[in-house]
């Protein structure tokens, strides 16, 4: 069922149609031993250049991966490279598949930035010694596209939903729903503070998505509204400042999300959630938290 789809009325099937995916099994995560905020390409990088805390930063990945270990979630650690510093936010420069079959496929990303371009072999070379088959995008005519950073699954289905308009361009989604023969439903981002989709929207499981509004035009949240029965709404200070919506749901039951999201992490909980409250102040000073420091795999 291959269509992208950008207004709600052109929705015209179930869920259930889609076929399942199954549950990611285990994590990527890229060793933080080079982060810093070495340049600014995004609003909240701006001041915090040269300002990290290395030790701290160490201290706040070590307790993500301890998390996911801690809800039987194993963890598989690439090693950091000399002069990437942004290559820990490791949702950015692939997007894994799962075929019908069984058979593991990755899209590998064509970075926005130019800093960001010599992150993609490292994390390719990665799915290769894992048995993933490599794809590629048609770069004559794809400019943009920043893998899970604006391309998230459907929990467990075979939806994609695509963000655009900073760091993806539609033509690279027209390409994927076509390789996958899957529906892609777009999302037109128009605050550069939530420039990758995972900063303003996050899906915890099939019926429930956690947004932040503002981030969205009106033909985006009523695409939102007609997918999800229930949505949990972040305010403007926990999604700005705390990066709410850049939690991670990997399994439908645990959340793990930026320590102080209090209003958030209060509907989280009545909605049946287990919260996992982690500092990732350091990652905060880059753009980025909990969902954009791994990568769910199968």
């Amino acid at each position: 069922m291959a269509k992208l789809i950008q207004q709600a009325d052109q929705i015209d099937f179930q869920l259930t149609e889609l076929g399942p995916l199954p549950q990611p099994n285990r994590v990527m995560m890229v060793q933080p031993s080079h982060y810093t905020v070495e340049y600014a390409i995004n609003p909240h990088m701006v001041d915090n250049i040269g300002k990290v805390n290395r030790e701290e930063a160490s201290k706040q990945w070590e307790a993500i991966r301890d998390t996911f270990e801690s809800i039987d979630l194993p963890v598989h650690e690439v090693e950091g490279q000399p002069g990437l510093p942004d290559m820990v936010f490791c949702a950015n420069q692939s997007l894994p598949y799962i075929t019908r079959d069984g058979k593991k496929h990755t899209v590998m990303s064509i970075m926005h930035a130019d800093e960001r371009k010599d992150e993609v072999p490292f994390i390719e070379q990665w799915y290769r010694q894992s048995g993933y088959e490599v794809l590629y995008l048609d770069e004559t005519e794809v400019d943009d596209f920043e893998g899970m950073g604006d391309a998230i699954w459907h929990d467990g289905r075979r939806l994609l939903w695509g963000g655009y308009g900073y760091r993806t361009t539609v033509d690279a989604y027209k390409q994927i729903s076509d390789t996958f023969d899957i529906p892609v439903i777009l999302l037109h981002l128009v605050d550069e503070s939530f420039y990758h989709l995972d900063t303003c929207f996050c899906i915890l499981d099939e019926k429930t998505a956690l947004i932040y509004p503002k981030a969205f035009t009106h033909e985006g949240i009523e695409l939102i509204e007609k997918m999800f029965p229930t949505i949990i709404r972040a305010n403007e200070d926990e999604a700005l400042n705390r990066f709410a919506c850049n939690a991670t749901c990997p399994d439908g039951k645990n959340v793990l999300i930026q320590e102080g999201c209090t209003e958030v992490n209060k509907h989280l909980r009545e909605n049946g959630f287990i919260v996992h409250e982690l500092e990732t102040g350091e990652f905060l000073k880059s753009g980025g938290s909990v969902f954009c420091m791994k990568m769910l795999l199968w």
